[in-house]
């Protein structure tokens, strides 16, 4: 089962098709696995088999799976509707998320024209270290806990971590002394975020929100001096207290 879903985790944002090949060189499995897995896999209808082109796609047993997971979250059913009205009053973009393994997951995105969001939505994943909502994850977490995942972080993502392991210590610094984290075009060039860390009512793990758009239409100081203390103000409207 574990290296089953070793394979369902390599499909990536913006991938729709992977072969044998890709979840080798990406799970490290040897391919008879691979294609043994594979196979069983789409028996289930969790993968779809293109014979055309050799590869294959997600099915609708993981798309039916993740709604499961959304439909029976109060966490998303909280949220949404002080997102909606966030996005609609701010003029941007609010997303709700948290980690899983080396990257963040968006479990909710209101999106605003206002805040090019790139086409991501529920599901997408973002980098753990450039993203504001992985800085604020990052800010949030005991020192000790914090410097063994960038640890993981940087075997697996080296090239990465060469080119964000500063500007992302920057920010974390920064994100712990204010309470929110930034990342002004570091994650994507047309991007201005920002982001709080906070654990829901009756949840043990730490969930970030965040908001959005793009570069030209909202300046950083906006962020600073309106979003990001409206941000947190609605973080602590849905937690029993900011995750610090």
């Amino acid at each position: 089962m574990a290296r089953g879903l070793e394979l369902l985790r390599c499909f990536r944002t913006g991938e729709s098709m992977l072969g044998n090949q890709d979840f080798v060189r990406r799970t490290g499995l040897p391919k008879a696995t691979v294609s043994r897995l594979a196979g069983t896999l789409v028996q289930l209808g969790y993968l779809r088999y293109d014979d055309s082109l050799g590869k294959y796609a997600l099915d609708a047993g993981v798309l039916a799976l993740g709604f499961a997971y959304l439909s029976a979250s109060d966490v998303v059913a909280l949220a949404r509707p002080h997102m909606l009205a966030f996005a609609q009053t701010h003029g941007v973009s609010v997303s709700l998320g948290k980690r899983e393994r080396l990257e963040v997951i968006y479990l909710e995105s209101i999106r605003n024209d206002a805040g090019s969001m790139l086409g991501l939505g529920v599901g997408s994943r973002l980098s753990l270290v450039s993203s504001s909502m992985g800085r604020a994850y990052l800010a949030a977490l005991p020192g000790p806990k914090r410097e063994r995942l960038l640890a993981e972080f940087a075997q697996a993502y080296p090239e990465q971590w060469k080119a964000q392991e500063a500007p992302m210590r920057a920010a974390v610094a920064e994100a712990e002394q204010r309470g929110y984290a930034a990342s002004f075009r570091d994650w994507h060039p047309a991007i201005h975020a920002c982001a709080v860390p906070f654990r829901p009512i009756g949840e043990k793990d730490i969930h970030m929100l965040s908001c959005s758009a793009s570069y030209g239409s909202v300046d950083e100081a906006v962020f600073h001096e309106t979003l990001a203390p409206a941000l947190r103000a609605l973080a602590a409207r849905l937690s029993e207290g900011a995750a610090r």
